[in-house]
């Protein structure tokens, strides 16, 4: 039997006896992403114990939500769960099969919180969805409650622009020739397919893969995501204040063209990055230079050929 064979699906749901949000959290979507895992089962301890108590509304629970992955220790089982993620009728792979249950799971809910960690060392940052829109790329109508909730996470850092970029991203490489719902198709993780069933969600970045801190972020953005949703009986958590804030749009993703593309220096997200300095180097010796001023986000020295290198963000002061 694969290691595939072994593996299996657990959700657990807390709900109150007065109606009210139904929220889900998730964690190791990464394999190799553990603290939304480690916040979780600590506040699913606390609820046991009953020192939580959720009030009204619902929350369900995933704290790994995918198991091949998780038991490999490994970003993947069989490929990125957050891309592609929707059900399939014909499934080829095991993450086909975790969509499979994940999706409706997803669909029975209001708000997603989802809880990831990264490679570099970095702060903490929350991924947030497009302004309200009625347009063909990612049509939202809750931006007023999902920033609302981002800036209650605890950390001060938001940045928007996903689905755009990435989609850009993926239809350079495929010479331009793809149509938009291949690209929606392919740019589609956990939060993209929650606010495509009319609800609203969050990616969290709560810190580097090995941060002991990682945790702890995790579990104080569960814990003020429940108090400011009304699910347990706690004051709600205030707002950060703009002043505080740092606010980015990805704009531009960079492709590694080549195995044997090369970074100039050992780059973490956020890292500032000035118009013409030298990011890296083409496996022939050509730098590749930055086209503005702005942050690199999510450098990745690993990547393979005709893939995603960096993304690059400008301060968005519209946020």
């Amino acid at each position: 039997m694969s290691d595939a064979g072994l593996c299996q699906f657990k959700s657990i749901n807390f709900a109150g006896l007065q109606s009210g949000v139904r929220l889900v959290v998730t964690g190791a979507v990464h394999g190799n992403e553990t603290c939304g895992t480690q916040a979780i089962l600590r506040v699913m301890q606390e609820l046991d114990s009953g020192a939580l108590l959720v009030r009204r509304g619902a929350v369900t629970f995933v704290p790994v939500t995918n198991p091949l992955a998780y038991a490999k220790g490994e970003r993947a089982g069989e490929r990125n769960l957050n891309r592609n993620l929707f059900p399939n009728s014909n499934p080829q792979d095991f993450e086909d099969r975790v969509a499979n249950w994940l999706c409706p799971l997803l669909a029975q809910h209001d708000v997603l919180l989802d809880l990831h960690s990264f490679n570099a060392a970095s702060e903490p940052f929350v991924m947030v969805g497009p302004r309200n829109n009625d347009g063909p790329l990612e049509p939202f109508k809750h931006e007023q409650q999902e920033r609302a909730l981002a800036r209650r996470l605890g950390v001060r850092r938001f940045v928007d622009g996903w689905l755009r970029t990435y989609g850009d991203g993926v239809q350079r490489r495929m010479n331009n020739s793809i149509e938009l719902q291949t690209v929606l198709r392919y740019g589609m993780g956990t939060t993209e397919y929650m606010r495509s069933t009319g609800g609203y969600a969050l990616t969290l970045e709560c810190g580097q893969h090995d941060d002991p801190q990682a945790p702890e972020v995790a579990y104080r953005a569960i814990l003020n995501t429940l108090a400011f949703l009304g699910l347990i009986d706690a004051p709600a958590p205030e707002p950060i204040a703009p002043e505080h804030m740092e606010a980015l749009s990805m704009v531009a993703v960079y492709d590694k063209q080549h195995a044997d593309d090369t970074f100039s220096r050992d780059w973490s997200s956020f890292d500032p990055v000035r118009q013409g300095e030298e990011i890296g180097r083409r496996a022939d010796g050509t730098p590749v230079l930055a086209e503005f001023d702005g942050r690199i986000l999510f450098p990745d020295s690993a990547a393979g050929a005709n893939s995603e290198w960096y993304y690059m963000t400008r301060p968005n002061p519209a946020f």
